[in-house]
């Protein structure tokens, strides 16, 4: 059996699309279990005989500071889900809530990987092929050092391997072109380590990529820091929101433009059920010495269902053991790269 811990409170919607999220999760996976964590009462009405309910004292909001939910919130459930996987009673925790205080609660319950300076936020972007486009950092970490985005090529190609089953995904280094005089020295040093890291066997390096080649679904995986990761996700959201906008408004003017819209209806469906997130919801925070998935705080049920998918998912392919076991063979590479560096990298505390 696989047993996820799931934050019930979290999210905008908590209860009203975890638990039928839950429910349709449970219907579809015979071989797993559910760990469910909420306040008293939250769960009044729902059962499940593979579901097993645990009060907790509070719940972590999406506008509490990261401090009031690390120190003050000791009993809530995002913090009760994070302890089961440390404790060993889940293999893999879920939770809609608050980004910034699942990380630094995961962070401090599970601790991180030996050679990991900083967990990143791993997500996916629809591409032009009609799956996905691996993408981080997805806003954890602002600024990164060329040793970071080795760190997280590694692990990403770990994730991309054990939850889309491709033995060897390719990386791309986002950057402003394929060049590689183009960027900044803190890119062109990040691909000369992934370079090193490829010709060791380590990872299947592709080269520079583009913004546009994210969704053109050039390769498996983009490796970027935090700031431009975010930028990115939000312009695709905005994407979506777009289309879904241009669709409603279509039927509301003129009889020429809803004959228009009736005709291209089948075109624009496809569209936007392409860029659709919710098709592509569940960010892993890799890193860390457990497995964490992030949904997105506005999930609907069919959303946050897909992210307990990508959780069970990486758990029976065993995400944790292959990030552990990529970090491990390229660590003599890290190390050699930070010895010689002499870029300086802001970093942020």
């Amino acid at each position: 059996m696989v047993t996820l811990s799931v934050d019930v409170m979290g999210g905008d919607h908590g209860p009203s699309v975890t638990l039928p999220a839950c429910q349709a999760f449970l219907q579809a996976h015979p071989d797993a279990q559910l760990l469910l964590f909420g306040l008293p009462g939250a769960a009044d009405g729902w059962s499940h005989p593979r579901a097993t309910w645990h009060d907790a004292q509070s719940m972590v909001t999406m506008d509490d500071p990261v401090e009031v939910a690390l120190r003050r919130k000791k009993g809530s459930s995002m913090r009760l889900a994070i302890e089961a996987v440390r404790d060993g009673h889940a293999d893999v925790a879920v939770s809609s809530g608050n980004t910034g205080a699942l990380m630094a609660i995961a962070r401090y319950v599970l601790k991180t990987l030996p050679g990991i300076d900083r967990p990143a936020i791993a997500g996916h972007m629809p591409n032009a092929k009609g799956q996905s486009t691996t993408m981080l950092d997805m806003g954890a970490n602002v600024d990164c050092s060329p040793e970071h985005l080795l760190q997280f090529a590694l692990m990403g190609t770990a994730l991309v391997s054990a939850i889309k089953d491709l033995p060897s995904p390719t990386v791309g280094l986002l950057n402003i072109g394929e060049e590689d005089i183009k960027g900044n020295d803190i890119i062109k040093k990040s691909g000369e380590m992934l370079k090193q890291a490829a010709h060791e066997g380590l990872i299947n390096f592709y080269g520079n990529v583009e913004g546009n080649d994210i969704f053109k679904g050039t390769t498996d995986l983009v490796v970027c820091d935090g700031f431009v990761g975010n930028v990115a996700l939000k312009a695709s959201e905005g994407l979506a929101a777009m289309v879904g906008h241009f669709l409603r408004e279509s039927f509301s003017r003129n009889w020429l433009t809803k004959a228009i819209a009736v005709l291209a209806m089948p075109v624009l469906k496809e569209f936007k059920f392409m860029v659709d997130h919710r098709r592509h919801n569940g960010a892993a925070l890799l890193g860390l010495n457990g497995l964490v998935f992030k949904s997105h705080g506005s999930a609907d049920a069919v959303a946050f269902e897909v992210a307990l998918n990508r959780a069970y998912d990486a758990s029976r392919h065993g995400l944790l053991a292959q990030v552990q076991s990529r970090l491990s063979s390229a660590a003599d590479l890290i190390d050699a790269f930070t010895q010689t560096s002499d870029t300086p990298v802001p970093l942020a505390p």
